[in-house]
């Protein structure tokens, strides 16, 4: 069946409210093996509500809408569908039922204007609200669905998760399984370049590569018959992809790579400190983000100036006087000197110029992050003899733009970490 999610509401095309549920909506039925073909935003104009119901029962079986049920004048998406169905409006008793229990529940009086909320059409089949004062409804004709839904987000995922959903798995056609491979180090066109045996004449499992800011996603997905018989299809698509980027691969599950890391780490029982100059804790901040990252962080200083990184985790201050603070030099200096003042299993340092403007000889971007490693806690066929790991990497990314310089730092370090333990 294919789809189009329709959302209404002039604050949404103002941009005064991010349009949250038309990606809820469509990430739902792709499970439930719909094929959402067209996203639209419209005001709260009936002509042009009626103009694009017209414009998606071209191509779509299927309408889902949001917004456009309260009790203001503005609020005429219903209207605008019982017109467009050739039906009318009338009091549900059960809604209105509903409807004045809450405003008791609540403590609160209801206006005139909130009896509108149980007026809705006399084929519906409707959707009770169990957060809220507006109902949802279905209507149908000629193999031709709308489901009108609230605008809040909290009322209208509650509305499809326990009312819709249950309705619209008895319709599907097969049954869709995906799975979102996230992998760093590979940019978007050489990934799709890599992978182009697969991707030619795919018809199922499907193979699909997706750009953000510093990595790059696959979605694979399969549609047969059975949930187990997709399940199995995707999972012998992502074997052929390991083949190939295998080296790229951080998580077959669609997790932030912060997340992997701290699960790694607490899996490994190892404890991580950082030593920040150009992200400015940053990463420290993205690590703790994650829950269950005390089990593993154990703490983070932010060394800006040339005297807290001398003063704070004893960088040695020659070492900066002669290759400048940005340098490889002083990047593994912070790194070996953070995991001796932490006590620490692991270090991950940064120094750089996150821009947008040069310092000395250098370009924004230019960026160094160290990581130093005590191996002492590995296994026996892992143990290194004496002293520690230190690698420095130069993470030259020649841009200005001083945040995606920071968040490119961020990730190389946790991309550093992750694979310094998967190496030693």
């Amino acid at each position: 069946m294919k789809a189009a999610v329709l959302c209404v509401g002039t604050e949404l095309l103002f941009g005064q409210t991010v349009n949250t549920n038309a990606t809820y909506i469509s990430h739902q039925l792709q499970l439930l093996g719909f094929d959402v073909l067209y996203h639209y935003v419209v005001g709260d104009n009936p002509q042009r509500l009626e103009r694009l119901l017209d414009v998606c029962f071209e191509d779509c079986d299927l309408i889902i809408t949001t917004g456009g049920l309260g009790p203001t004048e503005d609020d005429l998406t219903k209207e605008t569908i019982a017109k467009y169905f050739g039906d009318e409006l009338v009091y549900d008793e059960e809604s209105l039922s509903r409807l004045k229990k809450y405003f008791v529940d609540t403590n609160r009086k209801m206006t005139e204007n909130n009896l509108k909320q149980a007026l809705l059409p006399s084929k519906s089949i409707v959707f009770p609200n169990s957060y809220g004062t507006a109902p949802g409804f279905l209507l149908s004709k000629d193999e031709k669905y709308i489901i009108s839904l609230p605008g809040p987000p909290k009322e209208m995922t509650k509305m499809f998760d326990k009312e819709v959903f249950p309705y619209l798995s008895k319709k599907q056609n097969g049954a869709l399984f995906y799975k979102i491979i996230r992998t760093y180090g590979i940019g978007e066109s050489a990934l799709e370049t890599a992978l182009l045996p697969l991707i030619h004449g795919q018809t199922d499992p499907t193979i699909a590569t997706y750009a953000k800011e510093g990595e790059c996603s696959i979605r694979i997905a399969s549609k047969r018959e059975t949930l187990q018989e997709s399940e199995s299809a995707v999972d012998m698509m992502i074997g052929k992809v390991y083949e190939i980027i295998g080296d790229y691969i951080y998580s077959e599950n669609d997790e932030e790579y912060a997340k992997v890391l701290v699960d790694k780490l607490i899996s490994e029982n190892l404890t991580l400190t950082s030593v920040e100059s150009c992200t400015g804790g940053m990463f420290a901040s993205t690590i703790t983000d994650i829950s269950g990252a005390s089990n593993c962080f154990k703490r983070g200083y932010v060394t800006y100036s040339n005297e807290s990184k001398i003063h704070d985790v004893g960088v040695d201050a020659k070492l900066i006087e002669k290759y400048t603070a940005v340098s490889e030099e002083v990047a593994r200096d912070m790194a070996i000197k953070g995991l001796e003042k932490a006590n620490a299993d692991i270090c991950v340092s940064v120094t750089g110029i996150a821009g947008p403007d040069s310092w000395e000889n250098f370009s924004p971007g230019t960026i160094f992050v160290g990581v130093a490693f005590n191996p002492g806690k590995r296994t026996k066929d892992k143990d290194i003899i004496g002293g520690r790991l230190c690698f420095v990497q130069n993470l030259d990314t020649r841009r200005t733009d001083r945040n995606k310089n920071r968040k490119y730092a961020v990730l190389a370090m946790i991309d550093m970490v992750y694979k310094t333990i998967k190496i030693s």
